[in-house]
């Protein structure tokens, strides 16, 4: 499974799964550097930021804002 972390609500990280369902996850049981915007997958009760998938849609969302506060 994987989930984009939205945003970081006290303890937790609210997350979107491919679903698009949000989840809450405590923010103990992620590793210590994410951040929002982060993908996330989930594999044999472990949770990784997947690097590759998190810097392509940063330079999608790079490519699609470009232009907006010129």
């Amino acid at each position: 499974m994987k989930a984009i972390i939205d945003r970081f609500e006290g303890f937790y990280a609210v997350c979107e799964k491919e679903d698009k369902a949000m989840i809450n996850i405590l923010k103990i049981n992620l590793p210590s550097e994410v951040k929002e915007g982060d993908v996330l997958i989930f594999e044999n009760n472990k949770i990784f930021i997947d690097i590759e998938e998190t810097k392509k849609r940063r330079k999608e969302i790079e490519k699609l804002t470009q232009g907006l506060w010129e």
